[in-house]
């Protein structure tokens, strides 16, 4: 009897000892202008038990966030047979931040399990073992077997829903730690942008780069600083003003075909030329027969000499001539943010026409040029009342949306 009450004692204290909210975490003040409350034992409070600092001032515990996630890892495929298809750098999941490994099959990073390996090949399977009733004749050609239904494994777990349109749309992050809920925390770009969009912190949802105020994009498509649409075609191999204020000055060079049965011409901005101060930035997507994502077309240049730029998301390029102006590579190849502190941002992507764009808009488009040409967004950081050009004319204090 002794015994069992024993044991039913130990069992209590156990449960009790696990049932039992974790201890607060016990901090100080360090600072001996403090006397006072110098290595006083100070308690975390129940709001934030495990995430707190001691106030000198006050000598009270009081709370601080949490620390951030650490940044994701990132892999790359390293199979030569897939360089064409998958070459570039891919975020872990948020299930496995940092020991994902690279899918090269179907370019996704993925969460490695026991007995995880990536999906083969779809063969035909083998046929089953028993023979069916009646056995054909040795002699004659057996009939094709019974295909039974086949489910390749699994690429990764299933990851928790996210509010993108299409599951296969390239991973993107909020990375404004001014937004702690939405902080790294991954999405994927709508089908109507499944490669170009960005994470728009405050609603904490994926948006087309193209969608945006700011956006000029396909055959010109601008969305002006009221978020309004309007197109302006302009003419093929010619230039025209963009943004003309006191310290900023940009043209665009349209390229393009013409259009016997409308009366213009099909065009796109093939290359922005940039002036600010004394500097001038020139981005430019080289003429293209056929297209590869792999192979980088961008051509830029400073103050009228190339600028080399390496090859991988996230190369930078400073002058050394100058503090504030940066070039950055925001994918592998064939896109950059161009940047000046206290004056613009522009993201700039080259965009290649393709057969299936060219049947359905009937440009016309043949295999000796594919129209390689920049989607761009712009933001303007000191803007006058009285800016102009197409797009600039959009930011001045006087304008009405037509």
């Amino acid at each position: 009897m002794a015994r069992l009450l024993l044991s039913a004692l130990v069992l209590l204290t156990v449960a009790l000892s696990e049932g039992a909210p974790n201890k607060p975490k016990k901090v100080k003040c360090n600072d001996h202008k403090f006397p006072d409350c110098l290595h006083k034992d100070l308690y975390c409070p129940d709001a934030c038990p495990q995430h707190c600092k001691a106030n000198c001032t006050t000598c009270q515990p009081v709370c601080v966030p949490p620390p951030h996630p650490p940044k994701p890892h990132k892999v790359k495929c390293k199979d030569k047979n897939y360089k064409k298809t998958c070459n570039k750098q891919l975020y872990c999941p948020a299930d496995c931040p940092q020991t994902c490994i690279a899918d090269c099959p179907t370019c996704q990073a993925v969460c490695p399990s026991p007995s995880y390996s990536p999906p083969p090949p779809v063969v035909t399977p083998s046929p089953p073992a028993t023979a069916p009733t009646p056995p054909p004749p040795t002699n004659s050609t057996p009939s094709s077997p019974p295909s039974p239904s086949y489910t390749p494994p699994p690429a990764t777990p299933s990851p928790p829903p996210d509010s993108s349109e299409a599951a296969g749309g390239k991973r993107v992050r909020c990375k404004n730690r001014s937004y702690p809920s939405c902080y790294y925390r991954e999405h994927r770009c709508p089908a109507a942008c499944p490669d170009r969009c960005e994470v728009d912190c405050v609603t904490c949802s994926p948006v087309c780069d193209c969608n945006k105020p700011g956006a000029v994009c396909q055959d010109p498509r601008f969305i002006g600083a009221d978020g309004i649409t309007f197109y302006f075609h302009g003419k093929k191999d010619r230039d025209f003003c963009i943004v003309s204020d006191t310290n900023l000055h940009i043209n665009a060079h349209f390229i393009g075909r013409r259009n016997e049965n409308m009366g213009r011409d099909f065009t796109w901005v093939q290359s922005l030329g940039i002036l600010f101060g004394n500097h001038q930035i020139f981005v430019g997507a080289k003429k293209t027969a056929t297209w590869d994502n792999a192979v980088d077309r961008l051509e830029l240049s400073f103050d009228g000499l190339p600028v080399y730029l390496a090859e991988g998301e996230g190369a930078k390029w400073q002058p050394t001539s100058e503090t504030g102006i940066t070039i950055t590579r925001s994918r592998d190849t064939n896109a950059v943010v161009i940047e000046v502190d206290g004056n613009f941002q522009i993201k700039a992507a080259i965009i290649p026409i393709t057969a299936e764009d060219s049947r359905i808009h009937k440009y016309g488009i043949t295999d000796e040029d594919c129209f390689a040409h920049l989607d761009l967004g712009f933001k303007f950081y000191s803007l006058s009342g009285e800016v102009n050009g197409v797009l600039g004319q959009t930011y001045a204090s006087n304008y009405v949306s037509r």
